[in-house]
């Protein structure tokens, strides 16, 4: 199992474990954190826009600049921003670090 620590806009952790192949949308929304991911994983939103803590983002592979120009559409975002989706969980990342932005709100939660 891979760990992830999910840090809540208001200093809340949340640990979670994730098998690997998982994307980080799928286990932050398993956990009941507000990531919307209206799109469902296509990219054509930025509702699942995460922040990685700074020691592990040079540990997840490149953002496409498909990723990249969505990521320019997130509110709060910064150069540690990634969207959830596109991150795909293997053993490298046990352990990693991920920040909800005090902007995320899940609509369809309501």
């Amino acid at each position: 199992m891979i760990r992830v620590h999910f840090i809540a806009a208001n200093g809340t952790e949340i640990a979670t474990e994730a098998a690997a192949g998982q994307s980080l949308l799928d286990v932050g929304q398993a956990a009941g954190l507000p990531l919307e991911g209206t799109c469902e994983g296509q990219m054509a939103c930025s509702t699942c826009h995460v922040i990685v803590a700074e020691d592990w983002f040079a540990k997840l592979s490149r953002a496409s600049e498909d990723e990249e120009d969505m990521i320019d559409l997130a509110a709060g975002a910064t150069r540690h921003s990634r969207l959830a989706c596109q991150i795909s969980l293997d053993d490298s990342l046990d352990g990693l670090v991920v920040h909800i932005p005090s902007e995320a709100h899940n609509m369809q939660g309501r």
